[in-house]
């Protein structure tokens, strides 16, 4: 007797419902991928350049500051937002915070984009498992009504083989949320220093068009 199957035997026992949770499966690792590259790739962090500008801006240059800003590149994630911001001072406090956060929200939105799908197959596939599990086990019951002689092994390989499912359901559910957490938490600090960043300079701003 075998002591163990191999991923792909073990595929074999779950029956249809395991393609469903293999479509699940690479859903969700493409995303993490995806997200992981694109937040890595875009370059998030935000005092250096809130130092830079605040700099410039008590030196009184201004102009300066927006040239620094518009020459950065579109990896450099909070350099619009700070350029928005910079750009509507002119117009009061009100307009120009509301132009970053506005701008803010746009990269925010992209950051976030594919979260909605981690969150949804973390949800749908333990429930594709359990699916796959309840028709694994009308047939194993279905098994048993029809067999002659009844036994212990009978009924147990019937359930074991309807468990798989739960089981892949809920491994590709843990690795949704566990990646969901990791890259949210990234986002969110970026946005609470994004806020930061935005007071900070507005004060700044108001002080030199009040000197103005």
């Amino acid at each position: 007797m075998e002591s163990g199957f191999s991923l792909i035997e073990l595929f074999k026992l779950g029956g249809p419902f395991m393609w469903v949770l293999l479509a699940f499966s690479v859903a969700t690792i493409a995303i993490i991928i995806e997200r992981s590259i694109y937040l890595a790739w875009h370059n998030c962090k935000v005092s250096p350049f809130t130092d830079k500008i605040k700099s410039l801006l008590k030196n009184g240059n201004k102009a300066e500051a927006e040239r620094y800003l518009a020459s950065c590149t579109h990896r450099q994630t909070i350099a619009s937002i700070l350029l928005a911001l910079l750009k509507s001072s002119v117009y009061g406090e009100n307009r120009m915070e509301r132009a970053a956060e506005t701008e803010a929200q746009e990269r925010l939105r992209r950051m976030e984009s594919g979260f909605n799908y981690l969150t949804a197959l973390s949800s749908l596939a333990p429930l594709t498992g359990f699916l796959g599990t309840v028709s694994g086990m009308i047939g194993a019951f279905q098994s048993i009504a029809m067999a002659t002689d009844v036994n212990a092994q009978l009924v147990a390989g019937g359930i074991y083989e309807a468990l798989i499912t739960t089981v892949f359901g809920l491994i590709i559910a843990i690795v949704a949320l566990v990646a969901y957490n990791l890259l949210i938490q990234r986002v969110d600090t970026f946005s609470a220093e994004t806020s930061k960043a935005i007071n900070d300079l507005s004060a700044v701003l108001l002080d030199e068009n009040k000197i103005a």
